[in-house]
């Protein structure tokens, strides 16, 4: 199975990148899957209803989630009914929508699973996502062996734990969260494939995605100022997986795309859907 993974998508700049480039990365990749990071399409913080139909429809067949999950209340009543979006798995069992899902892909199955770390989170409470990881892959045992996480957390060493605990159980894991591509891309001695983080979809001349000059003047001031995202420099990040068919990881390619149309000036609310 060949995987494309779309790393976070910031705003509305990083929903034009996506738009505007993903064919040019299916012509290269040629994938049997395309997913991606939806935990900052809609103003850098969360999804509304409207990103998620929209970035479903431009060809994410799964959209995972963070600690931004549930920021945006009009899709809240969607995670239930989407056959699409992933919530982190490792929430409260009365949290809206589901942590992974089955994906029929061809004549075969693909686990893709969201995962939330526990460390720096100031509105969620997940619980340990080692056991999460374990609960579901006793529920998947027989039915695929490829698997793939995507795991959201805050810092490097949470990452590197999980990986670890997950080698060898995993065609992938996926780090996101920081929006910062790492270097680190490997595929272990057991078959798994391991990135510290994919980077993010949006603009590459800036502070995460969002607007550098605002961001330094929140850390000048101590004023809680809305974070803008910002239009410099566009471009798709990511990582292509191969996975064979005993679910091991043969080959991946992390990629940087940038974004060959020129946007408008920006009008609007980039907080709003």
């Amino acid at each position: 199975m060949r995987l494309l993974y779309v790393s976070e998508i910031v705003g509305k700049p990083g929903v034009f990148a996506l738009r505007h480039t993903l064919r040019t990365l299916r012509d290269r990749f040629k994938p049997d899957f395309v997913l991606g990071n939806g935990d900052g399409a809609t103003g850098g913080f969360g999804l509304g209803k409207n990103h998620a139909f929209y970035l479903h429809k431009l060809g994410l067949q799964a959209i995972t989630l963070g600690d931004c999950a549930y920021y945006k209340k009009d899709l809240h009543p969607v995670f239930e009914a989407s056959s699409f979006l992933l919530r982190p798995a490792n929430l409260p069992m009365n949290s809206p929508g589901r942590g992974w899902k089955l994906f029929s892909v061809g004549s075969v199955r693909l686990a893709v699973i969201s995962l939330l770390g526990q460390t720096g989170w100031s509105r969620m409470y997940p619980f340990q996502p080692l056991l999460a990881l374990d609960d579901i892959l006793t529920r998947a045992a027989g039915v695929t062996p490829m698997i793939v996480v995507d795991f959201h957390a805050g810092t490097t060493a949470e990452k590197q734990l999980f990986f670890s605990y997950a080698d060898g159980k995993v065609s992938a894991v996926v780090g996101s969260h920081t929006k910062v591509m790492t270097g680190d891309e490997r595929i272990s001695s057991k078959g798994t494939a391991l990135l510290t983080d994919a980077g993010r979809t949006g603009s590459q001349l800036s502070v995460g995605g969002f607007d550098p000059e605002k961001e330094i003047e929140r850390l000048e001031t101590g004023v809680p100022l809305r974070s803008v995202p910002s239009w410099s420099a566009l471009a798709v990040q990511g990582i292509f997986i191969d996975i064979d068919e005993r679910g091991h990881a043969v080959a991946l390619e992390t990629f940087t795309e940038s974004c060959q149309e020129v946007p408008h000036e920006p009008t609007g609310n980039d907080h709003e859907d």
